[in-house]
């Protein structure tokens, strides 16, 4: 074993790029963050920092999270409003 190495192979930690990459096209303020944190992931293990990059991983999930859960219900809304204004105009023009 050569010195400097370590005697275990680095543990591997989700850094969440896949979900902040998504969550960027659905609310993109809070996925910039997301995605920031997620790419601090891999560096810090390679210097061995285990601790700092399951926080700046735990970090990227909850930006992405709030981001998918934000984005989803402003894509909802917008629909239902889209239905509702569909189904009115209808009505309206019926009568």
């Amino acid at each position: 074993m050569q010195p400097g190495y370590p005697s275990h192979p680095p543990q591997q930690i989700n850094n969440n790029m896949t979900m902040s990459i998504v969550s960027i096209f659905l609310f993109w303020p809070l996925a910039i963050p997301a995605i920031i944190n997620a790419s601090k992931v891999n560096p810090l293990l390679q210097q061995g920092n285990f601790a700092e990059a399951q926080a700046a991983a735990a970090e990227s999930r909850k930006w992405s999270k709030l981001a998918l859960i934000i984005g989803i219900c402003i894509w909802a809304v917008s629909l239902i409003c889209c239905i509702l204004s569909f189904v009115l105009s209808n009505s309206a023009s019926s009568v």
